[in-house]
């Protein structure tokens, strides 16, 4: 496996260019699977989740072509095969995706329960719930989801969580259902969005987006034919946006949504770090002096999960105590234990991290636990006296296109060796 040597201590200086968000990629690729004509997808990160993805719908018979390393070319028109086995999924979590893609295709899907990042028990509960009331029968037999159906039916559903998995999955499931569905208690994560823009742009009906109600209107077919660019990645962004302020640096990442990082944006002015830009850029400037503050992920707009583990490396520099309530996941916290070993002063008192800023971290070997504990651990790297070796990094390659490269591209000492 692949490991990344960082020597620290450099502050990170210049611009550096987000790539399409990682989270859109792998809902609009199975969405290409309703399509009924040809459909080209613009922005696609370079990362290894879209090439498993493009993998298993390859294997699953749809004509799908890297025409440029941005740009995706599929047609699903002869998509033959409803059953996606665990070979075909295990490595991501986003496989869920294929379950309302194929069930809204075929009225019937086997999808073997998916793999990806291993940070605590993820449950499908409510895309369930939402196969069910579109009218589907759904089994779980040795692992894997059964899903048939005569036909699918408009509803009305109610999450009972706000769940981004859930309301894009059943978006997907209801596109080509009879009727109308009204999909309450939504999730409003711009790639949600981002999503049903995808679908609006082949043929789809789906209104609301965006907000915590959204009504699919049933289509017959979606005649494609349209091109899509995937949105920028607010967690890319945000990542680069945390490294500039822990390494004291001045970075400006570009190609973004600025309204998308407002809360990280937030929380970074009231540590003391400086936060500028407009249009499509934000600017950071770090400070020698990281505030206190306290953090609570939430549902966009709050704070991203996807962002907490980044974020603890920051407050490590903390002038007091700062603390970190996990609001998504209960086990984001497999991180801690790897930042200790390089100095850090943490405590997880439940759903909470509690965070000692200190003078100093100091490079160790470690290990990317998961895809975000990854880029933290890189992060962590960059701060830190002396080398730090981490492990591991096909996590850090599910999510983050060329990391050391951009990272390189602003002064990072980050090396990547085989083996």
């Amino acid at each position: 496996m692949d490991k990344l040597f960082i020597t620290g201590g450099k502050p990170l200086r210049g611009e550096v260019y987000i790539s399409g968000a990682k989270n859109s990629a792998v809902a609009v690729i199975p969405a290409a699977i309703l399509v009924d004509g040809p459909c080209r997808i613009e922005n696609v990160p370079n990362i290894s989740d879209v090439k498993v993805l493009a993998d298993i719908l390859g294997e699953l018979g749809a004509d799908i072509t890297f025409e440029d390393k941005e740009t995706l070319y599929i047609d699903a028109q002869n998509l033959k095969s409803n059953v996606a086995t665990y070979e075909m999924v295990k490595k991501l979590r986003a496989s869920y995706y294929l379950m309302g893609a194929l069930l809204g295709r075929f009225k019937k899907a086997e999808v073997s329960m998916p793999g990806g990042c291993d940070f605590g028990f993820r449950p499908i509960d409510q895309h369930i719930k939402g196969f069910e009331a579109l009218g589907a029968k759904v089994e779980i037999d040795h692992g894997t989801v059964k899903l048939e159906a005569e036909k699918l039916t408009g509803c009305q559903i109610y999450l009972d969580v706000v769940s981004v998995g859930a309301t894009i999955n059943i978006m997907l499931a209801a596109v080509k259902a009879e009727g109308i569905t009204t999909i309450e208690n939504a999730s409003k994560e711009p790639h949600v969005v981002d999503v049903a823009n995808f679908l609006n742009a082949m043929g789809a009906n789906i209104k609301g987006a965006g907000t915590d109600v959204i009504k699919i209107k049933g289509v017959p077919s979606l005649p494609g034919g349209a091109t899509h660019s995937i949105i920028p990645d607010m967690i890319e962004a945000g990542t680069f946006m945390i490294a500039a302020a822990a390494t004291m640096g001045d970075v400006t990442v570009r190609n973004i949504i600025p309204r998308h990082v407002e809360s990280l944006s937030a929380k970074l002015i009231e540590m003391n770090v400086r936060v500028e830009g407009d249009g499509d850029y934000v600017r950071v400037v770090g400070s020698d002096r990281i505030d206190k503050v306290s953090i609570k992920t939430l549902p966009y707009p709050g704070f991203p999960t996807d962002l907490h583990p980044p974020v603890a490396v920051l407050l490590c520099r903390g002038n007091g105590t700062s603390t970190i309530t996990e609001g998504i996941w209960d086990s984001r916290f497999q991180y801690v234990d790897e930042l200790k070993r390089m100095g850090a002063n943490i405590k997880v008192e439940g759903r909470m991290a509690v965070i000692e800023g200190v003078p100093r971290l100091s490079g160790a070997p470690v290990r990317a636990t998961d895809l975000r504990a990854g880029a933290a651990m890189v992060i962590a790297g960059l701060v830190a006296e002396g080398v730090t070796e981490v492990y591991n990094v096909e996590y850090i390659d599910r999510g983050y296109e060329n990391l050391e490269a951009k990272l390189k591209g602003l002064g990072a000492d980050i090396v990547r060796k085989k083996g």
